[in-house]
């Protein structure tokens, strides 16, 4: 584990767990205040962002399984799965390696997927507790990199089951945390995409440029308060929830990668090269949409549009056009 906590990390620590009982949870009506809050935190600092996302993720997700809040804790989600690797948990007790365990050095404790004979099944960890080892040296990144994500080795560790065998994933509340990610896509966007909306260049292609990310912004910002008034509505579980998920993730993904370019193409090498703030922003942003799966995660939107029931089952518009 590192030796010292980088300041970032250590505020966004400190600012999880005040937001705890501050951010309201998704469903409650407010929804949309929830994704402003993440949206503004990534335009400002993505590190920040980060950390605090998957903090309040964790909260909602005790809370839709009726469980509290430790008082002082911080939480993450460890959910991602890697064929080379297995956690397995048995009577209780998780033994195995999890990938993609970001900041488990830090934080207290953690949700954590693991597999048992009914399925895969979450579970809640004291990330403090003897046998649990972050595996040092994995986390190379140059976006994120005070947030490091690699895998931990559980050593028959005490595990709280919450929900049952496939619960995490069949939850509606799954469906609303995914879009929460991509407001944090949208504020870091934002954040990129400032150094170009400022500039004082009033030439032709810079003012293409800039009307051209402010289009994309306008987009994903759309999305995203649809998104957050279906949710309220009690529009976005089950099928309709997975879609509206998909289809929102997207469509911030793509807004947010089509800033990148404009904005490098508008601004040249200059700010990625004598701007730390800027060129850390890009970095950071770069590395964070990486949890879209690009063409894959727009196959599944096509996927779940060819699956949806004929009575609108699976989403009021039943993927018809033009409204």
């Amino acid at each position: 584990m590192p030796t010292a906590v980088p300041p970032a990390v250590d505020g966004a620590l400190a600012l999880a767990r005040y937001l705890t009982r501050e951010v309201p949870l998704p469903g409650s009506g407010g929804t949309r205040r929830r994704w402003q809050v993440l949206a503004t935190l990534a335009e400002r600092d993505l590190t920040t962002a980060r950390v605090v996302e998957a903090h309040l993720d964790a909260v909602a997700i005790l809370a839709e399984a009726g469980r509290a809040v430790p008082e002082g804790s911080t939480w993450g989600v460890f959910a991602a799965e890697d064929p080379g690797t297995r956690l397995d948990l048995t009577a209780g007790r998780l033994t195995g390696r999890k990938p993609w365990c970001s900041l488990a050095g830090r934080l207290s404790h953690a949700l954590v997927t693991a597999r048992t004979p009914q399925g895969r099944r979450l579970v809640a960890v004291d990330l403090r507790r003897p046998g649990v080892t972050v595996v040092d040296g994995a986390w190379h990144s140059r976006g994120l990199v005070d947030v490091p994500s690699g895998p931990v080795d559980f050593d028959d560790v005490p595990a709280d089951p919450v929900g049952e065998p496939g619960w995490y994933l069949r939850r509606p509340g799954f469906a609303h945390g995914g879009i929460g990610v991509a407001a944090c896509w949208f504020g870091g966007a934002a954040g990129v995409a400032r150094p170009l909306l400022d500039s004082p260049r009033d030439d032709l292609l810079t003012e293409r440029s800039r009307g051209a990310v402010d289009l994309h912004l306008r987009t994903a910002r759309l999305a995203l308060d649809a998104a957050a008034a279906d949710v309220d509505a009690g529009r976005a579980a089950g099928p309709a929830g997975e879609l509206l998920a998909a289809r929102t993730r997207s469509i911030v993904a793509a807004a947010a990668e089509a800033v990148l370019t404009e904005v490098g193409h508008a601004l040249g090498p200059a700010p990625l090269t004598f701007d730390a703030a800027h060129a850390a922003r890009v970095a950071d942003l770069t590395v964070y949409l990486r949890q879209h799966h690009a063409d894959r995660d727009v196959a599944a939107v096509g996927q779940l549009l060819r699956d949806a029931a004929p009575d609108g089952g699976a989403d009021r518009e039943e993927g018809r056009w033009p409204w």
